[in-house]
């Protein structure tokens, strides 16, 4: 038995401590919002916080997150009022949503870190996190407004 603590509560789980953190999450908690991306860490789509830092759970064994603080996407905020959240509506985000959970919870650890960060900042941590549907402008529109930064107009193009 394995003791975990997940979005501020202790859970208690039977499990191989070997298995990744994704697996305990989705099918033993029933914790769904994680995403099954790649398998190997190379997405983010199953992106969680642990002692609030960007991990990849489908490539964490869950004996590294035993004793340590785990922050899922259902733990980002109980209403869906995370200042994130709502820029990822105001700016419409999503198209498909699969990478979403993983996109928000990277920026979250980003503006924990960095409450201001600029546009080459948050390229460079949020390129871990791949979206097929090509949403990074506005993913990156919504991380500026959640951070309170002016967005400035596109230049060039028509």
């Amino acid at each position: 038995m394995l003791q975990l603590t997940i979005n501020g509560e202790s859970r208690t789980v039977d499990a191989d401590p070997n298995m990744p953190l994704l697996w305990v999450l989705r099918d033993l908690l029933q914790l769904t919002g994680t995403k099954y991306g790649c398998g190997k860490g190379l997405c983010g789509a199953c992106t969680v916080h642990l002692n609030g830092t960007a991990v990849r759970a489908c490539s964490l064994p869950v004996a590294a997150a035993v004793g340590g603080k785990i922050t899922t996407i259902e733990g980002l905020s109980v209403n869906g009022d995370h200042p994130l959240q709502r820029a990822w509506t105001e700016h419409k985000v999503p198209q498909c949503g699969y990478c979403q959970s993983g996109q928000l919870m990277s920026a979250a650890a980003l503006l924990a870190r960095n409450p201001t960060p600029s546009a080459a900042q948050i390229r460079d941590a949020m390129s871990g996190n791949i979206c097929r549907c090509g949403t990074y402008p506005r993913i990156e529109a919504a991380i500026k407004t959640a951070a309170g930064v002016q967005i400035q107009p596109a230049q060039g193009g028509k």
